[in-house]
């Protein structure tokens, strides 16, 4: 379920990555993500821990729990990208929601395989 921890630099690890036309407004949105919803990726973190450690009967549970918090980490990136995206004209929304989800697939891995179908 990948993914990292919050940092104090508030840096990114993938921004040197992000090239193009939305190079400046991806990772300023990443970080805000970052610094508003740190409670939501530790306890990601701590879910998977969680989940990792669970005896074969709770592991479902636990899964399942993972799986919540993920899921809500998934629609509050979508919010904030289709938030923005409609700000844009059609032809610049695309290749901003393909910047987008490619840094967040680099940067919080967990949140990013349903952030395409949303």
């Amino acid at each position: 379920m990948g993914g990292r921890s919050p940092r104090s630099s508030g840096r990114l690890p993938g921004d040197c990555l992000i090239r193009g036309r939305f190079e400046d407004v991806v990772p300023r949105q990443l970080e805000l993500f970052q610094r508003e919803h740190a409670d939501l990726i530790l306890s990601c973190e701590a879910a998977e821990r969680a989940y990792d450690q669970a005896e074969r009967d709770e592991a479902e549970e636990r899964y399942g729990d993972c799986l919540d918090l993920v899921e809500t980490g998934t629609e509050l990136l979508a919010g904030l990208r289709d938030n923005f995206a409609a700000t844009l004209d059609e032809e610049s929304a695309e290749p901003y929601k393909n910047e987008f989800n490619r840094a967040v697939a680099r940067n919080f891995s967990r949140f990013a395989l349903g952030l395409e179908d949303m």
